[in-house]
């Protein structure tokens, strides 16, 4: 399984557009080599370079495993964002006090639908994704000031 972007190659630099100092839109994203018996797609943005820890930047879940791609500031249809670090659900771009950070996008395929609503975090996430992972891919991107 891969996860990719058109809006930047991977290991490098995010474009602003795409963080608080931009438009704080989500990037395009590129998924292929879904595993065939998978029923759902996960996909978790976090920074762990962040100085209180790993700060999540994105939750979605529920995604058909037959997306291949999606937009520039969109959502799958149907999926669902959870609660961020920033206390709300949806998407918030890299935002770091200082230095280069580095921003994981782990794409997830489960053999199951997740029944969580939009109030839930990493930690409900994870717990409900325990035994139901058959791969994951990861794409890593860097921002700093």
């Amino acid at each position: 399984m891969k996860i990719e972007s058109r809006s930047f190659p991977g290991e490098t630099m995010i474009p602003s557009r795409f963080t608080c100092d931009g438009d704080n839109v989500s990037p395009s994203l590129i998924f292929s080599d879904i595993p065939k018996e998978a029923k759902s797609l996960v996909l978790v943005m976090d920074d762990p370079d962040a100085p209180m820890g790993t700060w999540v930047h994105w939750l979605v879940w529920n995604i058909s495993p037959k997306t291949g791609f999606v937009d520039e500031n969109s959502v799958p249809e149907n999926a669902i964002e959870g609660m961020t670090s920033f206390n709300e659900a949806g998407y918030g771009g890299p935002c770091p006090p200082s230095g280069i950070h580095r921003y994981f996008f782990r794409l997830y395929a489960l053999d199951a639908l997740l029944e969580l609503g939009p109030e839930a975090g990493l930690v409900e996430l994870e717990k409900a994704m325990n035994g139901h992972i058959i791969t994951k891919a990861e794409l890593i991107g860097l921002y700093g000031r």
